[in-house]
């Protein structure tokens, strides 16, 4: 009965060492969401961007985005972790400390008078709602291996963030457009971009964003614009259904979809754009096809 005795108080001890003193976070929230780790972990970046009293996201990976929030003299560190349980849903995990009172919110959580687990709760509901908003935005089909169409094009380079990814294309597209017009250039299809270096850690992407044209001889020279002529490749493909600022959804789709049915890919999106976003109309109709190439 003594030897009993002990062993519990020692665990008792062990536990609380660990509760109060070890214990990485204080407290956590957990949901599923239903669509990609990439998608998520976007949305928190950009839902984050509505909120004054925070700090920019950062992650390395995309299965873990740490952010801080100020309320009063309370700063929050959170860390959102993301694993993905098919190719369109994710499991959310919102673990959440208080930089300077830890200790004490640890305390009140165990008497359920805890600010940081009422805030913590309402944090992950208001992202919730917003993703749920967010992701009825637009739709994302996967259909399989394909292939990426040859073209010949002109082109401009252009340097930016993946949410910047839509102004980079309106910047250029009139200038484009006014060009081929003027110098009599024909057009042979719609706009379309080939990323060349995506960097996921810092969002950022390198990308031509082409005019497919008529090749012709003795093409005009411009010092931003140069010509080339893509060739066919295999690929995964989507189609996407919405505003194209946000048509890297379909990106990390295809990448989900490559990681579970055990597809090597190369990280370069190309997509292929059939509305022109300046004429206006429900953006729900745009479409664009999105393809990411097949490690030969």
């Amino acid at each position: 009965m003594k030897k009993g005795l002990t062993l519990f108080l020692v665990l008792l001890i062990a536990v609380s060492l660990w509760y109060f003193f070890i214990k990485p976070n204080d407290y956590i929230v957990r949901f599923e969401a239903p669509t990609t780790v990439g998608t998520v972990n976007q949305s928190i970046k950009y839902w984050q961007l509505t909120k004054d009293n925070s700090t920019k996201g950062t992650s390395k990976n995309l299965d873990i985005v740490k952010q801080s929030f100020t309320y009063g003299d309370s700063t929050h560190l959170y860390t959102w972790k993301l694993k993905p349980i098919t190719d369109s849903t994710t499991a959310v995990t919102l673990a959440a400390k208080d930089k300077d009172h830890s200790l004490s919110n640890r305390i009140k959580v165990l008497t359920g008078d805890s600010f940081i687990k009422k805030q913590t709760e309402t944090t992950a509901k208001d992202f919730y709602e917003g993703l749920k908003d967010h992701l009825s935005d637009f739709d994302v089909t996967v259909e399989g291996e394909s292939v990426i169409p040859p073209k010949f094009s002109a082109y401009v380079t252009i340097n930016g963030t993946q949410l910047e990814k839509a102004g980079g294309m309106m910047k250029y597209y009139g200038y484009l457009s006014q060009i081929m017009l003027k110098e009599g250039i024909e057009p042979q299809g719609t706009p379309f971009i080939e990323v060349t270096n995506w960097n996921q850690t810092t969002d950022s992407i390198t990308y031509n964003f082409c005019f497919p044209i008529k090749n012709k001889q003795n093409l005009p020279q411009f010092p931003e614009i140069q010509y080339k002529r893509s060739f066919e490749r295999k690929a995964l493909k989507a189609t996407y259904h919405g505003n194209y600022i946000t048509s890297d959804r379909a990106w990390y789709r295809l990448l989900s979809y490559a990681e579970e049915n055990n597809i090597d890919v190369i990280n370069e999106p190309f997509e292929i754009f059939y509305n022109n976003p300046s004429t206006g109309g429900n953006e729900r109709n745009w479409k664009a096809e999105i393809f990411l190439p097949l490690k030969e």
